[in-house]
């Protein structure tokens, strides 16, 4: 039996299960070789704007139960939502379990702040996404709703979403720009809030790096995607690393092999009785409770 890593915090972003570019096999070999305490999904997990009933394979529904695995074993699972997964943000605040919905994340992380985000809201303007973030927490929220805004508005004329995509159809000078943007602009918003690391997802861009500026300083870290990079981000020991999938094969898990053979509704029937051990689990506390009381 293979010993899986212990990681504090693993943080996976930009997956777009339920599209063809998704790597959901590479995705489930990495989480099989990971004990995390808190698993962050930083957005665009499942992609609900190209969501077709017609392709959502076995190994997308694996990747699904496997983070209910991971819930109902008692690790902190934060869905942050993303672009491709806005019609999420409607539950934002939501606690099931161990698993919530987010629009944002901030955590203490030995004594260290840390801001999660996914980043699309940044796509509306970059300049005026940054005075605007600026105003503090509620000002985030309120660049979340006018994003939302501009995809409905789009929508109703018939036009595209305004995403990365449209950047890189520039050409790639463009892409460079708004990548270096939107590094830039992250950064200095965290800098002028006191965050020690801003984490984010978006521009499919793994990344690790000290920022400075006249301000102050922080960590810029971006977790990728698991469509052409297949990276994630790990905290452990008071550090971050970049998990890279081609590179960093510390354990060469497979997927489940008790898996393989699964058909689809089994799958879902799984991830059902995952749910249901978990009711089980919760009333048996509640009867406990009871007992004592009485």
């Amino acid at each position: 039996m293979k010993i899986k890593r212990k990681v504090e915090i693993a943080v996976i972003s930009d997956v777009h299960l339920g599209t063809y570019g998704c790597h959901a096999k590479h995705l489930l070999t990495y989480l099989n070789s990971i004990e995390p305490k808190k698993l962050i999904l930083n957005g665009d997990i499942i992609d609900i704007w190209q969501f077709s009933k017609r392709y959502f394979p076995k190994s997308h529904l694996k990747v699904i139960k496997k983070i209910m695995d991971f819930a109902s074993e008692g690790v902190d699972i934060v869905y942050i939502t993303g672009n491709h997964d806005e019609m999420l943000r409607k539950f934002s605040g939501t606690t099931i379990g161990k698993i919530s919905i987010v629009d944002k994340l901030v955590l203490n992380l030995d004594g260290k702040k840390a801001w999660f985000f996914h980043g699309d809201v940044f796509d509306v303007s970059i300049q005026n996404a940054k005075w605007l973030a600026k105003l503090g927490g509620w000002g985030y929220d309120l660049l979340t709703l006018l994003n939302r805004g501009v995809n409905w508005y789009l929508e109703k004329r018939g036009k595209e979403r305004y995403s990365l995509s449209k950047k890189v159809k520039n050409g790639v000078k463009g892409a460079i720009k708004y990548i270096n943007d939107f590094e830039k602009v992250t950064a200095e918003i965290a800098i002028e809030n006191g965050y020690d690391y801003v984490i984010c997802g978006h521009i499919h861009q793994p990344k690790l790096e000290l920022i400075e500026n006249k301000n102050g300083q922080t960590t810029y870290l971006n977790s990728g995607d698991w469509v052409e990079n297949f990276t994630a981000l790990e905290y452990q020991f008071k550090r971050w690393k970049i998990y890279n999938f081609n590179k960093d094969k510390l354990a060469p898990f497979v997927v489940e092999n008790e898996m393989d053979n699964m058909e689809m509704q089994d799958l879902i029937a799984a991830i059902t009785i995952v749910e249901q051990e978990k009711k089980k689990k919760k009333d048996k506390k509640k009867k406990k409770k009871k007992k004592l009381d009485n």
